[in-house]
């Protein structure tokens, strides 16, 4: 039987994104009482699953971008030789589970995971693509509850905004008293997680000096640029790469 495992042998080779996606997420959190379109206990906690993630997952990714109910893991090393079996399913699992122990709901959370093998120049491409759709999702979130707020059935509605640009809606929202541009920047523009390094004093007991240490915290960044402009271009930059001790720039990928 073990020849039926056909799918086992398909490997990736870094670097590589995974991205997860929430299962039905709109009807369970809903059932739980969450505020709609968006409710900062929920963004919290999907901000600190992948925290968890980072810390107790044993594997080690360069940086996490997350809004609504995905995330994408960057990772320049893959663990368990690239298997993409084990990726796809040790990732959306321990997501799963985090995320259960930090909302406690009545029925499970579940994911799903996607590989998605890029060149290292791509990175920003993708970054940029993921949060546009994090601004489609805000625009239309809130025009859509802000239409079912009126009395409008959720089908209607959806039908509604079916065809509607994102200037249509920002005005609609806008006649109705919701600057869009001026809701939280995480609703807007996602909400990133990532290793940052950081010094300590110490001291060398061989040169009996004075030294600093280098050490790496996680980070979780609610205050994101955009990515497309040229300051999420310095942005990326910095995450994708540190700076040798003359400033220039050392690639990581």
């Amino acid at each position: 039987m073990k020849r039926r495992e056909i799918y086992s042998d398909l490997y990736c080779v870094p670097p590589v994104i995974v991205r997860v996606d929430g299962r039905n997420f709109k009807h369970v959190l809903s059932r739980m009482g969450f505020e709609k379109p968006y409710d900062i206990k929920f963004a919290s906690a999907m901000a600190d699953a992948v925290e968890l993630f980072f810390r107790h997952s044993g594997l080690s990714p360069v940086l996490a971008y997350t809004f609504s109910d995905e995330i994408s893991f960057f990772f320049n090393e893959v663990a368990f030789d690239g298997r993409i079996e084990k990726l796809d399913s040790v990732i959306p699992s321990f997501i799963s589970s985090a995320l259960t122990m930090l909302l406690r709901p009545d029925e499970p959370f579940s994911f799903d995971s996607r590989v998605i093998p890029v060149h290292g120049h791509l990175i920003g491409e993708y970054l940029i693509w993921r949060q546009a759709e994090a601004w489609r999702n805000c625009i239309n979130s809130h025009a859509y509850y802000a239409l079912l707020s009126e009395g409008m059935e959720e089908r209607d509605a959806s039908e509604l905004l079916l065809n509607k640009r994102s200037v249509q809606m920002h005005e609609m929202l806008f006649s109705r008293g919701t600057n869009i541009a001026a809701v939280p920047a995480w609703q807007r523009r996602g909400i990133m997680v990532l290793k940052e390094e950081y010094e300590i004093p110490g001291f060398n007991p061989h040169l009996k000096e004075e030294t600093l240490a280098i050490r790496s915290r996680v980070k979780q960044e609610w205050e994101l640029p955009l990515f497309k402009s040229a300051e999420g271009a310095v942005f990326i930059e910095g995450l994708l790469g540190q700076k040798d001790r003359s400033g220039n720039l050392r690639k990581s990928i």
